[in-house]
């Protein structure tokens, strides 16, 4: 028996290899099963495009599996359940989780398997899309990478790379409410003009401007307590010349080298600087969302908080359908986003 009536979905055929990702994306139109106990049907309309996505299209070991060849692929995303046979959710909530880059599911709300949990949101508190950005595992991340990890003191320096991107612009910001001197780095003028007139930073380094350790040096002048690291390569290597003796590194994600990683293009090779922690005694430490999961209920009233006080900005690129995905998911790698890269999902009226 199927539900219907069909639901769009966009499917990894295969894993990516050393051409461009877009050719292992398939647009499919499956009805939706009958909903049997426990179970729930969602109607998607908000999905997030993420950097991880790259690391679940590779059959490596990583901190989740892999997307598997001919499945769904995965996303986070957010939706109203449109019917419901289970007792945890009802029709008429908004949820988010693992949804899929799929315009219509059947999920298991009740006792559902490990990443595949649904989360209420309230969305008569703020918009759905909201909590896949500043309000969702976006926020999430840059809470507990900057205040567990980097743990910004008043008056300290912080650097934050792609600081206009969705996490980097959170992280960023908090770092700056904590009372530190935040400076940003990312590409043109456009987005560090961003970074300074609309987010209040202390200053923007532009990485396509060249010469960034004189950039550095010039905003830094008493070097770096804390760098939020979310691109790695070459601007890595560079902060490690400018941390101060004990200082902090946070490294949330590698986006200058997430295209090799996603197309099996061999070992990514590491900073050629890093031998800098040992005589500057720093301390570096990686981090996901898997690490504090259990602790979201923490961060989410803090975020929310500080958004409706106007203490915290979200930027958000918006594309429409996900059939468009491919071309949005390389966005990511060629800076042509301007903020939390989101699709929405359209559907028949």
């Amino acid at each position: 028996m199927v539900h219907g009536p069909e639901a769009t979905q966009i499917r990894m055929m295969d894993y990516p290899g050393t051409g461009p990702a877009r050719d292992v994306w398939k647009v499919t139109n499956d009805d939706t099963p009958a909903l049997e106990t426990g179970q729930v049907l969602v109607r998607i309309d908000w999905v997030s495009v993420d950097p991880g996505m790259s690391g679940w299209i590779t059959n490596k070991r990583s901190y989740m599996p892999p997307v598997m060849p001919g499945g769904v692929m995965r996303a986070f995303g957010v939706g109203e359940v449109i019917e419901s046979r289970a007792n945890s959710l009802k029709q008429g909530e908004w949820v988010t989780g693992f949804l899929g880059l799929q315009s219509k599911a059947v999920f298991t709300a009740d006792n559902p398997a490990p990443f595949e949990e649904l989360r209420k949101i309230p969305v008569d508190f703020a918009p759905p899309n909201l909590f896949l950005s500043g309000l969702g595992m976006t926020g999430y991340t840059a809470y507990f990478g900057m205040m567990d990890i980097g743990r910004p003191k008043p008056g300290e320096t912080v650097v934050v790379s792609a600081a206009s991107g969705a996490v980097g612009s959170v992280a960023a910001q908090l770092a700056k409410n904590s009372g530190a001197r935040v400076i940003g780095v990312a590409g043109g003028q456009e987005k560090c003009g961003y970074l300074i007139d609309e987010l209040g930073l202390d200053g923007a380094i532009d990485y396509k401007a060249g010469d960034i350790r004189g950039q550095l040096k010039s905003l830094t002048p008493d070097r770096v307590d804390v760098y939020f690291d979310n691109v790695g390569g070459d601007i890595l290597d560079e902060l490690f010349l400018r941390m101060k003796y004990r200082g902090r590194i946070v490294v949330c994600g590698g986006i200058s080298q997430y295209n090799s990683q996603s197309r099996g293009q061999g070992q990514i090779k590491g900073p050629s600087n890093y031998l800098t922690m040992v005589a500057q005694s720093l301390t570096m430490r990686g981090f996901t969302m898997k690490d504090y999961m259990d602790r979201v209920p923490e961060a989410l009233p803090l975020l929310a908080k500080a958004w409706s006080e106007g203490q915290l900005k979200f930027r958000e690129h918006v594309v429409e359908g996900i059939e468009k995905f491919p071309d949005t998911f390389e966005m990511l790698f060629d800076g042509r986003n301007h903020g939390k890269l989101l699709i929405k999902v359209q559907h028949a009226s």
